[in-house]
């Protein structure tokens, strides 16, 4: 299909933006590489007035060091992410699990900030930055603020920016050292996860020192496993003990029933992959 008519901006500022964004309201969408975006528009499950195209902003491109942790540009591609080697010396995990997100065209249009401002609970990202404790910079008319992953991410296909507002930056703290494996399962046609994993895990000594697990589609967010890191932390990094530890995966999680699978599926689902994926992680 053909989208509806909408005007084109191409600001050359963040600025800019966010003033082409506050002039045209709640009718305006951002354009953030456009692998969400223009499916949608050309089967007119959305019709803005005006399409805010980020791409010229190339302020908000690359992965630059800050310190105890990482700044992602918003507009940095999947492909920049998957292949840059700061996240891969310091956020393993953001890495591995880019490498799940759709298929080679789209990692090479798709963009870090785009994914995460999209929410799609099914989506390989928004799960990772939970994990990771990341925080999302924000650009609107009231200035820069500073949102936490945990605070991000509201309901399905929702978040806490307001319609005049860019995601400029994702900070992502450094887990250097830590060992990392993002496991999912989807249907083969598909790359939409129906249920996956993001684990981080630090082991000293044979023990597990830290742990962060999140999940991905068990619920209208993304879900940080509290009661699997909480179960792994001080314990030896043995199959028994992760087994032990994943079998509280689905615990406060919020899955739903659909065409791939029931909630009580899911649910088991969340247990095995969190199983294995601790257990990739570890080396166990």
């Amino acid at each position: 299909m053909i989208p509806a008519e909408f005007e084109y901006v191409a600001p050359t500022s963040v600025e800019e933006a966010v003033r082409a964004l506050t002039e045209a309201g709640e009718d305006a969408k951002v354009l953030a590489g456009g692998q969400s975006l223009i499916p949608v528009l050309r089967m007119r499950l959305a019709a803005p007035n005006v399409v805010v195209d980020l791409s010229n902003l190339s302020e908000l491109t690359g992965v630059r060091d800050d310190g105890d942790s990482l700044l992602i540009g918003a507009m940095t591609t999947h492909y920049e992410v998957q292949r840059d080697h700061l996240v891969h010396d310091h956020a393993r995990l953001l890495a591995l699990a880019t490498d799940e997100v759709a298929d080679p065209q789209v990692r090479h249009r798709g963009t870090f900030g785009g994914a995460l401002a999209h929410a799609d609970p099914a989506g390989d990202l928004p799960a990772p930055a939970l994990a990771m404790d990341a925080t999302m910079i924000i650009v609107g008319p009231g200035g820069r603020r500073e949102v936490p992953a945990a605070e991000f991410f509201v309901d399905y296909f929702t978040t806490v920016l307001e319609p005049n507002d860019v995601l400029v930056d994702i900070r992502v703290p450094k887990l250097t050292g830590w060992s990392a494996h993002y496991e999912k399962f989807n249907r083969v046609a598909q790359a939409w996860s129906i249920v996956a994993v993001a684990a981080a895990v630090r082991v000293s000594d044979g023990t597990i020192a830290e742990a962060r697990v999140a999940l991905t589609n068990m619920g209208p967010t993304p879900v940080r496993a509290h009661g699997v890191e909480e179960a792994l932390v001080g314990q030896p990094a043995t199959a028994e003990s992760i087994n032990a530890a994943a079998a509280r995966a689905a615990e406060g999680t919020n899955p739903t029933t659909d065409g791939n699978a029931d909630a009580e599926f899911r649910s088991h689902l969340a247990r095995v992959l969190t199983g294995r994926a601790i257990t990739a992680a570890v080396g166990a």
